[in-house]
């Protein structure tokens, strides 16, 4: 292999260039992306940049001589717009062919379209980049009140970093409780209750149907006749994997590109990492993709061990984490809506519920519990039957359901 072309400059790209640099490869590497400037470190971009406590020069993934030192041609601001499997091409959207005998997909993925409104209306903001992020920023500091549609934790972050720069929130959500697609309505209520207490208002069973501009603002029609004011509003709606350049390959695709469990993909010689990969669940075999920042670290190293030959599952315990307010978050393991719970412990500023399926424990979230933290990672790893979880003593706290199961 002499020739890899990394697309995408995220999270995961960045890691496989390093990745296929430690294990000695001395060919090419070629890196392209849509956006232009330097890779941005995006955890900042819904807080503390957001915010203005750290300033967006600071929130770079690498310095500037990062590629340079890792001798790696780095091209910006040029998307790939079709991939030739038989010819080994990617074509840009200025018509440039660029040949490989490896690839790493690593595009990730992009904010999902708000339907109630046109694109690229002013002052109705998505959060991705630090453009978005700069943007955002800019009319907050001019604002008195912001919307935010969609109670994930984007959207709660956001919300949190708004309220703390003194607007009035409002978070408009369409399942019964915030986070609802990693949470059950219990524990998400609990971080309802951490809004609520700093001045956020949240709405949960709720759709946008409508918005229409003002003179100075927004008016938001909700799908039960309601309908509120705000000066901005933040569309947290999700995101879809980058993965329409791939039609017409060879490359297999379904809300992300499908990989076998080393990350190898439908083509030989080509890899997948970060958020738009998606592979077979190790524990039950279930195709998963998952959107973090610990996960597109490990498998952008893992894919390029893959790509020069290792063979052997990504089976990485899952990490990820959320600040909000002074909520710091921690998850470890599969965690999921649909697995058993058990409340090991909560209070108004603290939090510890435990997840098991199929006979074992499989995650965990922990606020503000650094110690119980490390525990539950440990119980994860020995693979601790569920029972002993349950049978382990009794509950601490009432989050308005049943300690034990599915909450």
């Amino acid at each position: 292999m002499e020739n890899v072309v990394i697309v995408g400059a995220s999270l995961a790209g960045v890691h496989a260039a390093e990745g296929l640099r430690e294990r000695g490869y001395v060919g090419s590497i070629t890196m392209i992306d849509g956006v232009s400037g330097s890779v941005a470190d995006r955890p900042p971009l819904s807080k503390a940049a957001l915010s203005g406590a750290v300033q967006f020069d600071d929130c770079t993934l690498r310095p500037d001589t990062w590629a340079l030192d890792l001798k790696v041609t780095y091209r910006t601001g040029r998307s790939v717009v079709a991939l030739d499997t038989a010819a080994g091409t990617v074509t840009l959207e200025d018509g440039h062919e660029l040949s490989f005998d490896g690839l790493v997909i690593a595009t990730g993925l992009r904010p999902r379209p708000a339907p109630w409104l046109p694109p690229q209306t002013p002052g109705v903001h998505v959060l991705r980049n630090r453009a978005d992020s700069e943007t955002l920023r800019e009319h907050l500091l001019s604002a008195s009140s912001v919307a935010v549609v969609g109670g994930g934790f984007l959207g709660l972050e956001v919300a949190a970093t708004a309220r703390s720069m003194g607007l009035t929130v409002t978070v408009l959500e369409y399942e019964r409780s915030v986070l609802a697609r990693v949470l059950p309505d219990s524990v998400g209520e609990w971080f309802t209750n951490v809004h609520e207490r700093h001045g956020v208002e949240v709405r949960t069973g709720v759709a946008v149907s409508s918005i229409s501009q003002t003179r100075t603002g927004f008016n938001v029609q909700l799908s039960n006749e309601d309908a509120i004011y705000a000066d901005v509003v933040v569309a947290a709606l999700g995101a879809d994997p980058v993965t329409e350049w791939l039609s017409g390959s060879s490359v297999d695709f379904e809300d992300g590109v499908l990989c076998k469990p080393d990350l190898s993909t439908s083509v030989p010689g080509i890899v997948a990492a970060g958020d738009v990969a998606r592979w077979p669940h190790p524990v039950t075999g279930k195709s998963v993709r998952l959107e973090h920042w610990t996960n597109a670290v490990e498998q952008g190293r893992h894919a390029a061990g893959t790509l020069l030959g290792e063979s052997y599952p990504f089976s990485a315990v899952p990490y990820f984490w959320t600040d909000q307010f002074d909520a710091r978050a921690r998850f470890v393991g599969w965690v999921s809506p649909h697995h058993e719970a058990y409340v090991k412990s909560t209070g108004p500023d603290s939090l510890v519920v435990a997840f098991g399926d199929r006979g074992e424990m499989q995650g965990a979230v922990c606020v503000n519990a650094p110690k119980e933290l490390a525990l539950m990672r440990r119980l994860i790893d020995q693979g601790t039957l569920w029972s002993e979880i349950v049978d382990s003593g009794e509950a601490n706290g009432d989050l308005s359901a049943s300690h034990v199961g599915r909450v």
